[in-house]
């Protein structure tokens, strides 16, 4: 928990490339993956990112960054605070 708070100071840069190319820096955690939608932990909060045939070709989290592919459809942010029981859930619906 330490090393998330440490890297608060560094920015975020997300990078859409014809809508099938993602680039996003600032990556703390990969908190979901499927084909349809990811959940990313990043330094200025949870972003969702919804679309189709997702693949994530680069995860580098000592870097943060990662590259996801595929048809994006939407993006979405929230503050880890509101993810907190949401995303127990979600995670518990998946692995049922």
């Amino acid at each position: 928990m330490e090393e998330r708070r440490s890297t608060k100071s560094k920015s975020q840069n997300i990078i859409l490339e014809n809508r099938e190319k993602l680039s996003i820096s600032g990556v703390e955690h990969v908190t979901s993956f499927d084909e349809n939608t990811i959940i990313l932990e990043t330094i200025k909060g949870v972003l969702t990112i919804k679309g189709n045939h997702l693949d994530m070709n680069k995860l580098n989290l000592d870097d943060g960054n990662v590259v996801v592919e595929g048809e994006i459809e939407a993006m979405m942010y929230s503050d880890r605070d509101s993810m907190g029981s949401k995303g127990i859930g979600f995670l518990g619906k998946m692995f049922k």
